[in-house]
Order: structure tokens, then C-alpha cells, then sequence
């Protein structure tokens, strides 16, 4: 007898159970507990279970499994798979493209012209040679250690996914903090985004995009590191002043002026802040992403655990440590330039 089985008597759903019952032979664990007595013992209540729907199922065996839920979710997501893939394929393609063309553009052009152009851009963004010497010396660190080209295929997915990230992300921001029922049917979905596991971001991208697809990984990366920039792009405009917005429509501003004139430049600082939170973000899944076939450092990572290469994994764990100290760094400058010309 079950220690549910009360439940079902006292609901006349007997019957109901009787037409799920199974007419195999019994299982050798149930015939053991038989012949031991142990099928018709009491349980205290103590040893209650909870009324699972495992333990509803040892009472009733028409009630369903746990395992039957799992597996209904798993076959109904396969069976709209096609028809997604043939929606998503063409939308995300371009994403592959652009990840393809800017390894093979990283990878493959001479470190005499990377290096500079990447030293160049860092000069540009923060004006400090301090930092540009800080970069070059990191950099020229990793090309020492024979790191150079898992180093560049790492900022090439970051540079394109965080990219990405802004285009769409900062968009949606401006339109969260122009309407509050925008902002109430987002909020959630960001929630979810934000306290997902990394690892489940790759479930169901694995079944819909084959392994040696590029916006695989392209995706994942843009899903889990888009919620910053989308939150503070949300929180930097919504800060402005109200006496300064006053004052725009005293002027005579439209909508669109009152936005890129006076809401998008006070609120740049909230703007890049959330874009170094997706660039730091971006680092730590592509480290993750290495799992479905991202090329970089997090590979090197893969296989000192894999093989139990110490010295490999610690490593490369070093050298993700610099470009993370570098993006860092140079989004951080950039965000104190931006400061310091708004109080000038």
C-alpha cells in the first residue's frame, strides 16, 4: 500500500488509477520489499514524503512522472525545432558572418599591424599614454608566451558580440525608460537573462544551431552579457533632470531633440558603465562558450582541464586575467574622460 493512496480513494479516482496500472511482472525490487513485509509498512510522520508527483505516482499510476514532464517539454521543443531553425537561420546568419570575418580578419593580419591599431584605438578612446604603454606591454606579454592568437580570437568575439550588445541594446533601453509598460513586460525578461546559468543558455542553442556555427556561441555570449548596458541605458535616462527636461521643452525641443541632445549625452556615463559590465560579461562566457566550439583562450582552459595540464590551464587563465584588466581599464578611462568633459 502507498502512503498516498487515501488521497485518491477519498477523491473516487480508484478507477481512474486502476486503468493505469501496468500489467508487467513486478519489479525484483518490489518483490523483495513484498517478501520482507516492507511494501504494507506504516510510514511515521517523519518519513513522510512529499506529495511529489513521484510519490502520487506510486499511489496512482495513471497520475504522471516527473520524468514524463521533463520529457513532454524536451519532445515539444523538438518538435517546433524545424520550423524555428528555418525562422532563426536566416535572422542570426549574419552573426556568424561577422564573428567568421573578424577572426579570420584578427588572426590572419600581421601582429605589426594588430597591435598598433589596437594601441591606436586605446589612445583614442582615453587620451593616456599610460595606459596605451600598460596595453602594449600586456599584449606583447601574451605574444611572448605564444598566447597571441588565442588572445585575438578572444577580442574578436568579444569586440563583435559586445558590439552587438550595444546596437540592440541601448535601443531598448531608450524605449524601457520612455514607457513604463515597456519597462514592466522587459524587467522580467532581463530578470530571467540575468539569473539563467550560464551553462543553460547553451541547451537549447545546441539543438537549434549546429556546433560548427559560429552564432552558436554568438548568441549565448549577446543573451547573457545584454542586460547591463539595456538596465543602466534605462536608469541614466530616467535619472535626468527633471528642471533640465523642463527646460528643453521651455525651448521648444521635439521628442527626438529633447532625446539626443539632452537625455543620451547626460545620461552617457550610466551608458558606458553598463557597456563595460557587457564587455566584462562577454569575457567570462566566451571562457564558457569554449564548450560548443569558441575559439580563444577559454580553450586552453578546456584542455588543462581536460588533460589535467596545470601549467596550460593557469596560464591561460592569466592571460584572460589581462585582457579582462585591459578592457577594464580602457572602458573605465573612457567613461572618466566622458565625466570630466560634463563637469568642463
Amino acid at each position: 500500500m502507498a502512503t498516498y493512496d487515501f488521497l485518491f480513494s477519498s477523491l473516487g479516482l480508484k478507477d481512474w488509477c486502476a486503468e493505469g496500472s501496468s500489467d508487467a511482472p513486478m519489479s525484483m525490487a518490489a518483490l523483495l520489499n513484498k517478501s520482507k513485509g516492507t511494501e504494507t509498512q506504516e510510514v511515521s510522520i517523519w518519513e513522510l514524503p512529499f506529495p511529489s508527483m513521484d510519490a502520487l505516482n506510486d499511489a496512482c499510476a495513471a497520475f504522471p512522472k516527473s520524468r514524463e514532464l521533463t520529457k513532454g517539454l524536451e519532445e515539444g521543443f523538438l518538435a517546433v525545432k524545424d520550423n524555428l531553425s528555418i525562422v532563426l537561420d536566416p535572422i542570426t546568419q549574419p552573426l556568424s558572418w561577422a564573428l567568421d570575418g573578424t577572426l579570420y580578419a584578427m588572426v590572419n593580419a600581421p601582429w605589426w599591424i594588430v597591435i598598433p591599431l589596437l594601441l591606436a584605438v586605446v589612445l583614442f578612446v582615453t587620451k593616456s599614454w599610460k595606459l596605451v604603454g600598460f596595453v602594449a606591454g600586456s599584449l606583447c606579454l601574451l605574444a611572448f608566451i605564444d598566447y597571441y592568437e588565442y588572445a585575438m580570437q578572444t577580442l574578436a568575439i568579444i569586440f563583435v558580440c559586445a558590439f552587438l550588445c550595444v546596437l540592440l541594446g541601448v535601443p531598448i533601453g531608450i524605449a524601457m525608460s520612455r514607457s513604463d509598460m515597456m519597462q514592466r513586460l522587459t524587467v522580467p525578461v532581463l530578470d530571467m537573462l540575468q539569473t539563467l546559468p550560464p551553462f543553460v543558455y547553451l541547451i537549447p542553442l545546441i539543438f537549434l544551431f549546429s556546433v560548427t556555427e559560429s552564432k552558436l556561441y554568438g548568441i549565448a555570449i549577446i543573451l547573457y552579457a545584454i542586460v547591463p548596458v539595456i538596465r543602466l541605458t534605462n536608469l541614466g535616462i530616467r535619472l535626468v533632470d527633471k528642471d533640465v527636461m523642463e527646460a528643453a521643452n521651455a525651448f521648444g525641443m521635439t521628442s527626438r531633440q529633447k532625446l539626443f541632445k539632452v537625455q543620451i549625452p547626460l545620461a552617457l556615463p550610466n551608458i558606458m558603465a553598463g557597456v563595460n559590465q557587457t564587455i566584462m560579461m562577454s569575457l567570462a562566457m566566451v571562457v564558457i562558450a569554449s564548450l560548443v566550439s569558441a575559439p580563444g583562450l577559454g580553450v586552453l582552459v578546456l584542455q588543462g582541464i581536460r588533460n589535467l595540464e596545470l601549467g596550460v590551464g593557469l596560464v591561460a587563465g592569466l592571460g584572460i586575467v589581462i585582457l579582462a584588466v585591459i578592457l577594464d581599464r580602457v572602458t573605465k578611462a573612457s567613461l572618466a574622460r566622458i565625466n570630466a568633459s560634463q563637469k568642463q
